[in-house]
C-alpha cells in the first residue's frame, strides 16, 4: 500500500501561495488534499523570519500557505522575502484572493466571481506628479520585471482557446468540490454563487451615496459621504435606472439551468496602495495602462518574488462596492489556482510521487511490482524462492 510521505525538509517545497486576508486563506485551505501540519508545525523558519505557515499538498505539490499580517505591498513584499529565505528550494508562488474587476475586456464581460491571472503587474500609484499631471512609471527601466520563463511558458499555453476551456472545466470542479467541503465542515462563510440579479454595475459616473435622510449627501455632491459606504446599495437607495444592461449578466438572469462557471482573464493587473472605489478613475487608468483589474499585494509580491497573481472579482472598483461577494469570489479564485497547479509541471527530480499525488519510494514501486508477479504466478520458476535484499533503498530478486 502507497505511503503518504511529508517532504524531508522546507527545501523540498516548491510551490507557495500568499494569500491577504483570512477569508482569502479560508477559500485556498478548503482544496488542499493533506496537511503536514495538522500535529503540529514540522518545518519551522528561517532566522528573522516573522510569517506563519500552513504545510501540506495540493494534487501532487508540495505546498506552503503564508497570510500576510496586513494589507499592502509593503507588507507583501517582507512576507515574501522571508518566505523565500526559509524555503528556498521555492519555484512558484501565487498570490490567491479577491480583487476588483475592470467590467468590459475588450468586447468581453468581466462579471463578479470571475478570476483574473497576471501576466505582468503594473504599480498604478507609483510614479512622476507633474503640475496638473501624473505619469505612472511603466518605462522598461521602471518596470517590475517580467516572470521567468517557467511561469511565461505556463501562461502562453492558458492564453490558447483550448487549455483556457480546460482550466476553466477543471476550475469548476475544483468549485464544486469546495462548496461541498465548507458545508460538511459547518464552515461560516457562503461559497455559494449569489446569482445574477445581485451583479449589479452602475455607471462610472454614478456614485453610491444616501438618497434620502443624509445632510452630507444632499448638501455637497461632489463630497463623497463616508458613512454610505458601509451600507448596501438596496440601503442607500441607488437608483436602478443608473444600472449598465449587459448581455452576459442577462443570459445568466434568464438562466439556462446551468451553475455559473467563472471565466478566466490574464492580462495586466493594477496593483496600488490605495483602495480603488472610483468608477471614473477606474475606467482612466485602466484605459490608460491596459488594467483587467486592480489589487493591493501583488507588486510587492511579485518583485521580490516573480510570482503570478490569482484573484477572483468581487467588486467593480468603485464606490458600490461591498463585501457581498467576497466569499464566492474567493473560491473561484482558489479553484483556479488549484486548476492551475494541476497543469503546472513538476521537475524530473521532483516526481516522487504516484499519479495520485501519494509518495513512494523506489523501494516500495519495485517491492509491490515482485509480489504482484509472484500471487500472479507469472515469474520463472527459478525466481520462485526469492531473497529479498535491501541495499541502498534498492531490492534485488535472487
Amino acid at each position: 500500500m502507497a505511503i503518504l510521505q511529508p517532504p524531508a525538509g522546507r527545501k523540498d517545497f516548491r510551490i507557495a501561495i500568499v494569500c491577504a486576508l483570512p477569508l482569502e486563506a479560508d477559500a485556498i485551505t478548503l482544496l488542499f488534499d493533506h496537511f503536514w501540519d495538522e500535529q503540529g508545525d514540522l518545518y519551522g523558519r528561517a532566522d528573522g523570519d516573522a510569517n506563519t505557515y500552513i504545510t501540506g499538498r495540493i494534487g501532487e505539490h508540495n505546498t506552503v500557505l503564508a497570510l500576510l499580517p496586513n494589507i499592502g505591498n509593503i507588507n507583501a513584499a517582507i512576507a515574501t522575502t522571508s518566505l523565500r529565505w526559509s524555503y528556498t528550494g521555492l519555484k512558484l508562488a501565487i498570490l490567491v484572493g479577491i480583487c476588483g474587476g475592470v467590467p468590459r475586456i475588450a468586447d468581453f464581460d468581466m462579471l463578479l466571481g470571475d478570476v483574473v491571472v497576471s501576466k505582468t503587474i503594473i504599480q498604478y500609484d507609483y510614479g512622476r506628479q507633474y503640475p496638473g499631471h501624473f505619469a505612472v512609471k511603466n518605462t522598461v527601466e521602471d518596470s517590475l520585471g517580467r516572470p521567468n520563463n517557467d511561469v511565461r511558458s505556463l501562461l502562453a499555453v492558458f492564453e490558447t482557446e483550448l487549455m483556457r476551456e480546460r482550466l476553466q472545466a477543471e476550475a469548476s470542479k475544483h468549485l464544486e468540490s469546495l462548496q461541498k467541503a465548507a458545508k460538511k465542515k459547518r464552515r461560516r462563510a457562503n461559497y455559494q454563487y449569489p446569482g445574477a440579479k445581485e451583479d449589479k454595475l452602475f455607471s462610472p459616473t454614478y456614485t453610491h451615496r444616501h438618497q434620502e435622510w443624509c445632510s452630507v449627501c444632499a448638501d455637497d455632491p461632489d463630497i463623497f459621504c463616508e458613512a454610505s459606504s458601509k451600507v448596501t446599495c438596496a440601503e442607500a437607495k441607488c437608483d436602478v435606472n443608473n444600472l449598465i444592461l449587459r448581455e452576459r449578466s442577462a443570459d445568466l438572469v434568464q438562466g439556462s439551468g446551468e451553475a455559473f462557471s467563472p471565466e478566466i482573464f490574464i492580462g495586466r493587473i493594477g496593483s496600488g496602495n490605495l483602495i480603488m472605489k472610483s468608477g471614473e478613475d477606474r475606467d482612466r487608468i485602466a484605459v490608460a495602462n491596459n488594467l483587467i483589474a486592480f489589487e493591493m499585494e501583488g507588486a510587492g509580491a511579485w518583485d521580490e518574488g516573480r510570482c503570478i497573481v490569482v484573484k477572483g472579482i468581487s467588486d467593480y472598483a468603485d464606490s458600490h462596492k461591498n463585501e457581498a461577494w467576497q466569499d464566492f469570489a474567493a473560491a473561484t479564485a482558489a479553484s483556479v489556482t488549484k486548476a492551475i497547479l494541476g497543469r503546472y509541471m513538476s521537475h524530473d527530480g521532483d516526481r516522487n510521487l504516484t499519479k495520485n499525488g501519494i509518495a513512494r519510494s523506489p523501494f516500495q514501486s519495485l517491492l509491490r511490482l515482485t509480489c504482484r508477479q509472484i500471487k500472479d504466478n507469472r515469474m520463472d520458476a527459478s525466481l520462485r524462492v526469492i531473497h529479498l535484499e535491501m541495499e541502498l533503498g534498492s531490492i534485488r530478486v535472487m
